[in-house]
């Protein structure tokens, strides 16, 4: 069996969930020809075919395999749906056929996305259809924000993300996103919690072109939920990062935080690429009354030409006036698929409330 770290998701299309995705087709539709269609997704240039590269593959062989009329293939795709869903995640091909071939036929296919998106998200599917009918694609979104069936609300707030990843960039959006805030305010207190952790993500997109209008945003929604606080907490992640004031005073943050930063150090002065250093220090209230802190560990990591940094959440609690808070906590210098670790001059920022108080640094070495 593969490792659960080697795993990829293009491995989710794999012989047995395309075999559901067959049987679900053939069972819609008698004549599909379901071995030809086999043969034709697993070709010899299958393993070499990347996530995305496998999804149109598989879509672009039911296009070979059905009838050439659009709409009366998007109809056994529909018949099928139910079963398909046994597919997991390779279920997502039916929303992949839709924004390969469909973009051109409104009405079907955005009916068909709706019944689709209840097995695996359409989030990406939608997206040319935003593009192509803005204002009325917007209207639609408007529509499923209500829908009985939470992933359909879902897909209001997912597919409207301006920077959705590895889906396609709304521009329209990254440029004045306001459009979409009604839209999300509807959402904003949705009984599931994949909804409004949608509808965060969607406003932490906003606020890497447009912080104010967010932290504004999230300041009139106030009114004491839960579901709005959480809502807060998550969608202000990179700005709090960032220290920007707005985000941290809405949280009830000091953006100039009444402590000091005592005793920081690490445990070696040298360390291996793969291995970790541990930092630790105290921190200190010097205010008389008490204070929420958030504290936080930012990693400069060498690069070829300058540095980069990483902001790693710590800790966040209360201090009370004078109180010493002790820190300890590991940073690994093990190579992952998003960070290279190379040798050199690396070094550790404690920031607290955003504000940056100390640094230490440390060398990696081969």
């Amino acid at each position: 069996m593969m490792s659960e770290e080697r795993f990829l998701l293009k491995d989710f299309f794999n012989p047995a969930s395309i075999g559901v995705i067959a049987d679900a087709v053939q069972k819609a539709e008698p004549r599909f020809d379901r071995r030809a269609f086999l043969d034709s997704v697993f070709d010899g240039d299958w393993e070499g075919r990347q996530l995305k590269q496998r999804m149109r593959h598989v879509a672009q062989s039911l296009r070979d395999a059905l009838t050439e009329d659009y709409r009366s293939a998007l109809s056994v795709l529909v018949d099928a749906a139910t079963d398909a869903k046994e597919a997991g995640f390779a279920a997502m091909v039916f929303s992949d056929f839709v924004e390969a071939f469909g973009v051109h036929d409104f009405e079907a296919s955005v009916a068909a996305l709706e019944v689709f998106t209840k097995n695996v998200s359409a989030e990406f599917a939608v997206r040319p259809f935003l593009i192509a009918y803005p204002v009325r694609m917007l209207d639609q979104m408007l529509v499923w924000a209500v829908d009985e069936n939470a992933a359909v609300r879902r897909l209001a707030s997912e597919g409207t993300r301006p920077r959705l990843p590895w889906g396609i960039a709304l521009k329209s959006y990254q440029a004045d996103p306001t459009p979409l805030f009604p839209l999300l305010e509807t959402l904003c207190h949705d009984p599931s919690g994949d909804v409004r952790r949608s509808v965060a993500n969607s406003l932490n997109d906003i606020s890497k072109e447009h912080p104010d209008l967010v932290v504004d945003l999230l300041a009139r929604w106030q009114d004491g939920s839960e579901e709005v606080a959480e809502i807060t907490k998550h969608a202000l992640r990179t700005l709090l990062k960032q220290g920007h004031a707005g985000a941290l005073s809405l949280l009830g943050f000091n953006p100039d935080p009444n402590v000091e930063i005592l005793d920081l150090k690490v445990d070696q002065c040298s360390v291996q690429v793969g291995g970790k250093v541990s930092v630790s220090f105290t921190v200190r209230s010097t205010s008389h009354e008490h204070q929420s802190v958030m504290i936080d560990g930012v990693v400069e990591y060498a690069r070829a030409r300058g540095a980069s940094t990483k902001v790693f959440k710590w800790k966040t609690t209360g201090l009370g006036p004078g109180e010493d808070l002790s820190i300890s906590r590991s940073i690994s210098l093990r190579p992952t698929s998003t960070r290279r670790v190379i040798p050199g001059a690396h070094g550790c920022q404690i920031q607290v409330n955003g504000t940056r108080l100390a640094r230490i640094d440390f060398e990696v070495v081969e």
